[in-house]
């Protein structure tokens, strides 16, 4: 299994030549550097190990488990991260803190591949559930993490992955993981399980090529906001938002539909937040004044703060109308922060002198 693990990290180090210049050192050196931490990860053999050999137990995650396969009595999950390079691992104890297993083949720990250096901040949540119908005790597993470069440079994000139980240890499926996280299936426990044990996928929202498609797999159609308009440049399209259930989150997109029925573009505004709390407007109108329709949407949107309390925020999207398609505005959200007062119209007001533009259609 190491011999295994260690030829998938070399073949990841094929693809150093196509990122961005970040990792340091050439491909032996952080080979090297990864036989070293997996060596420092391997003489770990006691719960008094851990930090002593570079990593740092997450406290506030440390749970009693009763796993099937590893016997009758609890054992202990004690996660913890490798400082220098921030990467995940958890581990099983027994009552005197041996280590009966340990684990750290984590999609988090792979966002960047062939590089040592990982942007996982800290765990989002921890859940321990059956997750494949098998009677076993699966976890489920949410992470924080923030690129320090990029286009979503600065932003947190969260990274799903599911480790099945099998007999004495556990496995993943980079199938499951990829698409848990490909389409934000990755809000909370519940949200996967719905997907990986429940079979409900919101995949057809990101794949689906017309709004027949949508609406047999169960798309709902938020009617009093939909309208048709004239986009100059991509000819005369339906605004259809809309929302799919999974779990007790509310996904909401937007779509542009052409005369026969086909999707021409999509729009995913509420981004990271957890759900769409109520709409308050969507407008398509020239907001920065080079003559053709944008869309504006304003919305409400709940999300798990960071002390896991529910909170709900106000946010706009702007998507601003090109010769190909729409740009996605990163100006004004940083000029402007929306407040629970905020309409509609008086935010596209704001928009416009922002541009230095006030004249109305």
């Amino acid at each position: 299994m190491k011999e295994i693990l260690s030829v998938i990290f070399v073949c990841s180090l094929l693809v150093l030549s196509m990122l961005p210049a970040r990792a340091a050192g050439t491909g032996e050196e952080v080979l090297s550097s990864y036989q070293e931490y997996q060596e420092r990860f391997e003489a770990i053999t006691h719960r008094d190990n851990i930090e002593e050999t570079g990593y740092e137990i997450d406290e506030t995650q440390v749970f009693p488990i009763l796993l099937e396969s590893f016997g009758e009595e609890e054992v202990m999950f004690v996660p913890a991260m490798d400082s220098e390079y921030h990467r995940l691992a958890f581990f099983l104890t027994d009552g005197e803190g041996n280590i009966l297993y340990k684990y750290n083949q984590l999609e988090t720990n792979y966002i960047y591949l062939g590089q040592m250096e990982q942007p996982t901040q800290s765990i989002a949540s921890v859940s321990f559930q059956d997750a494949n119908n098998d009677g076993l005790t699966d976890i489920i597993l949410i992470t924080k993490c923030i690129n320090d470069s990029g286009e979503y440079a600065g932003k947190t994000y969260k990274l799903g992955d599911v480790l099945f139980q099998g007999d004495g240890e556990f496995y993943r499926d980079w199938r499951i993981s990829d698409k848990i996280n490909r389409f934000s299936m990755n809000r909370n426990a519940n949200c996967i399980i719905s997907f990986v044990r429940d079979g409900c996928s919101v995949e057809f929202l990101y794949t689906a090529t017309t709004l027949k498609e949508l609406l047999e797999n169960g798309f709902s159609v938020i009617e009093e906001q939909s309208y048709t308009r004239n986009f100059e440049k991509l000819g005369r399209l339906k605004t259809v938002p809309g929302i799919f259930r999974i779990s007790e989150y509310n996904i909401f997109m937007i779509y542009l539909v052409d005369e026969q029925g086909d999707i021409v573009w999509s729009f995913q505004p509420m981004e990271d937040y957890d759900n769409l709390y109520s709409l308050k407007g969507i407008t398509g109108k020239d907001v920065d004044g080079d003559g053709m329709k944008d869309l504006v949407v304003l919305a409400r949107y709940s999300y798990e703060d960071a002390e896991g309390n529910l909170a709900v925020e106000s946010d706009c999207s702007i998507y601003y109308q090109r010769t190909g398609g729409f740009d996605i505005d990163k100006e004004f959200q940083n000029y402007y922060t929306c407040t629970e007062v905020d309409t509609l119209e008086a935010l596209v007001a704001k928009i416009r002198e922002y541009w230095g533009w006030k004249a109305e259609e």
